[in-house]
């Protein structure tokens, strides 16, 4: 075997273990919303997990992959490789291109596994399945053509996204908004007054181990955008993937302590979380120092819009707009500020981060791309809303929240005992 082959080789199974670990996330994502939600709605979360994967994959092979990857003329949507065949030419890598279709698979999954948790307790499960085939089939592959695909017009404008906290995160946590606000709260959550209702989480532990989980995904979300196993630069991006988790979590800790006067759990696993979205973007091309900062301010930011949102009667179970969203802004605006030179070299247009010397031109292009991304998520998720009610109730009967979404759209609960049965099927087969 020669060199040539064995690289090719190596990258093949970097990037399947890594894509791997991004599917793992998953049962990241299951754990952690689980957890947060009332125990009456656990499944109602599991089956939305395994919709995510299943007509993700599916849409995403036969649609979403071309749309995003394929060629094109003017830089907005790709017109070749459906079913990963036809004319991909343009995509030059060291892997095949069912291998990179894979990883890309992975990610497309972890989208609509944002906005998930944002309409939780409440959606419709058709509505959520044709939402899903919208996100995946089209909402995101237009956003990731016009940053990853090479010919993008974000792309060659110079703007850079390294693993996805505009195309992913951005996107994903503001479709998450349009789509909590269309449906609206919860029974319960806000009174008249316009008081808002603690709804306790069902599983706190259950919800760190999700957490953790996906803690341990993110080193394949990052590290894997290499799609290369012999690149230097993928211990650099797991420490400063580590480093800036980590300063999401402590910061939560101290900053809770200080204003609620307790260290908040649920604020606290949604801080390392918010430190790993922020540092997706620039987290091959920031230092070590920069991630720490990267990664405690968007764990405070974090907390502050998680009480925003709730002052204006926003529903978000999970925290999924804090989190993804905002934190997704962070990082994405955060490489324009501390790009390295030496890190970026031979990347976009040689722009580096304002406080590097760089000027403004990195960061001016950050924020444009990022205010066209957000938008496209927002308005298009809230069209594929008014648009998908017209064919199936976007939100569950009364009836069927105030059981749970468990027995009232699944049939069966989360939790059961013996003596459980009889009532379950009373609850489920009464109006």
């Amino acid at each position: 075997m020669d060199v040539i082959e064995l690289s090719k080789g190596l990258d093949t199974i970097w990037v399947v273990l890594t894509a791997a670990m991004i599917l793992l996330m998953e049962g990241g994502f299951a754990l952690l919303e689980a957890g947060f939600v009332r125990q009456k709605n656990a499944v109602s979360i599991i089956m939305k997990v395994f919709v995510d994967i299943a007509f993700g994959a599916l849409v995403f092979y036969f649609l979403g992959f071309a749309l995003m990857y394929g060629k094109d003329a003017g830089g907005f949507i790709g017109t070749t490789g459906f079913l990963i065949k036809g004319d991909l030419s343009h995509i030059a890598l060291n892997i095949t291109h069912e291998t990179y279709w894979l990883f890309q698979c992975a990610f497309v999954i972890a989208v609509i596994s944002i906005v998930s948790g944002a309409v939780a307790e409440r959606i419709n499960f058709r509505a959520y399945i044709l939402y899903t085939i919208v996100m995946t089939g089209f909402i995101y592959p237009l956003a990731g053509h016009w940053v990853w695909s090479g010919n993008g017009f974000l792309g060659k404008l110079g703007m850079i996204d390294f693993a996805g906290s505009a195309v992913i995160h951005a996107l994903g946590g503001f479709s998450a908004l349009a789509a909590a606000i269309f449906i609206g709260p919860r029974i319960g959550k806000f009174s008249a007054d316009g008081k808002v209702n603690i709804v306790p989480p069902s599983n706190l532990p259950l919800a760190s181990v999700g957490a953790f989980i996906l803690w341990f995904g993110w080193f394949g979300f990052n590290a894997g955008s290499t799609l290369s196993a012999t690149n230097g630069s993928i211990g650099h991006i797991a420490i400063t993937t580590m480093l800036s988790a980590a300063a999401g979590g402590a910061a939560c800790i101290l900053f809770t302590m200080f204003r609620y006067k307790k260290a908040d759990p649920p604020m606290v696993i949604n801080g390392s979380l918010a430190g790993l979205v922020a540092i997706t973007a620039g987290c091959a091309f920031v230092s070590d120092i920069a991630a720490i900062c990267i990664g405690a301010v968007s764990g405070i930011v974090m907390v502050l819009v998680t009480e925003w949102l709730e002052g204006k009667q926003v529903d978000d179970p999970v925290g999924a707009f804090a989190v993804h969203g905002i934190s997704g802004c962070i990082g994405t605006l955060a490489v324009g500020l501390f790009a390295l030179p030496e890190l970026m070299e031979g990347v976009g247009k040689g722009y580096y981060g304002l406080f590097y010397g760089g000027g403004f031109s990195l960061l001016g292009v950050q924020a444009i791309g990022l205010v066209i991304i957000s938008v496209w998520g927002f308005v298009i998720t809230w069209g594929a809303m008014l648009i998908i009610r017209k064919v199936t109730p976007v939100r569950v009967s009364k009836d069927e929240e105030l059981i749970g979404l468990d027995v009232g759209i699944h049939g069966v609960p989360a939790y059961s005992h013996e003596h459980d049965f009889l009532d379950y099927d009373r609850l489920k087969n009464s109006k």
